[in-house]
């Protein structure tokens, strides 16, 4: 398919997963990755919207490293390193035997269980983060899972976001290093997703028009984060992207929408839990310095 080929609300869907993962990638907002992978497997076969989606990403992760530069930290990368290969590999052996519907199939359910995985976190962040070990089977387990699931579906950011935070960096490093890492297992993912026809001539013209639309969202990124309420945008996008993979899995229209009202019920309340979970925070804050 070619940028001739595709309907306008097909270009305009396009457009907006360039602008989100722009936006994404310059915020270390981890779920709109997995929106956008949802957002392209409803419009397109589930591997040509994975293959559409990389190189959309690959500009994403230039811009970053190029503006975070400066707040990598390598130690932290390193030692994932062998078991993101062993992940991607396993990833690629699964793309080339598994079909489109089988792929839509597998990717809801990875979604809808990353999206469980960020839920748990926002509510149980402090206590995870001091938990999670330091022993080489953790690290083995999450340089597996992100090779993995970025593999298949360019959806290892909230794998990703779980273990830098379990190493405790300032906002500008979680971003700068998660955005190194990105920028090397995508370039790694080229050549096999060419190999599988996942990228090809067609798809890097599609690529290439929506380049405008990844620089506004990398700058609207940088410059207007601080204005947003992140985490009622991060529920929205959390719920957004599972109302997307239950209609990967779900094709039958009672039940996706019966499925999909008990999503906007769940985000709802985890957006009042969520604001009364900070409520209290502050509050215990404000007592001990006031005592």
């Amino acid at each position: 398919m070619t940028i001739f080929e595709v309907d306008l609300y097909v270009l305009l869907f396009i457009l907006l997963a360039g602008l989100l993962s722009g936006f994404g990638k310059t915020t270390g907002l981890s779920v709109l990755g997995i929106f956008t992978v949802t957002m392209l497997s409803l419009i397109f076969p589930a591997k040509e919207a994975v293959g559409i989606l990389l190189p959309i990403l690959l500009m994403g992760d230039l811009i970053a490293v190029t503006y975070y530069r400066r707040t990598v930290v390598w130690k932290h990368l390193f030692s994932l390193v062998p078991w993101i290969l062993v992940g991607i590999v396993i990833g690629y052996f699964v793309l080339l035997n598994i079909e489109n519907e089988q792929l839509k199939i597998l990717l809801g359910f990875l979604i809808i269980g990353l999206n469980l995985f960020q839920i748990i976190r926002d509510l149980f962040s402090s206590r995870m983060d001091q938990s999670l070990p330091n022993s080489i089977w953790f690290i083995g387990m999450i340089g597996i899972l992100a090779g993995f699931a970025t593999m298949i579906g360019n959806v290892a950011g909230a794998v990703m976001a779980v273990y830098l935070l379990s190493r405790r960096l300032p906002k500008n490093e979680f971003v700068g290093t998660g955005a190194w890492f990105f920028l090397f297992v995508n370039i790694i993912k080229i050549p096999f997703y060419i190999q599988l026809g996942m990228i090809t001539s067609g798809s890097i013209l599609i690529n290439l028009m929506v380049i405008p639309a990844v620089l506004i969202g990398t700058f609207v990124g940088i410059k207007v984060l601080p204005l947003i309420p992140q985490q009622m945008f991060k529920s929205i996008i959390l719920a957004l992207g599972t109302i997307g993979a239950i209609k990967l899995i779900v094709q039958d229209t009672f039940y996706f929408i019966l499925l999909a009202s008990g999503v906007c019920l769940l985000a709802g309340l985890l957006v009042m839990l969520l604001r009364n979970r900070n409520a209290n925070v502050q509050k215990n804050n404000q007592q001990n310095i006031e005592g």
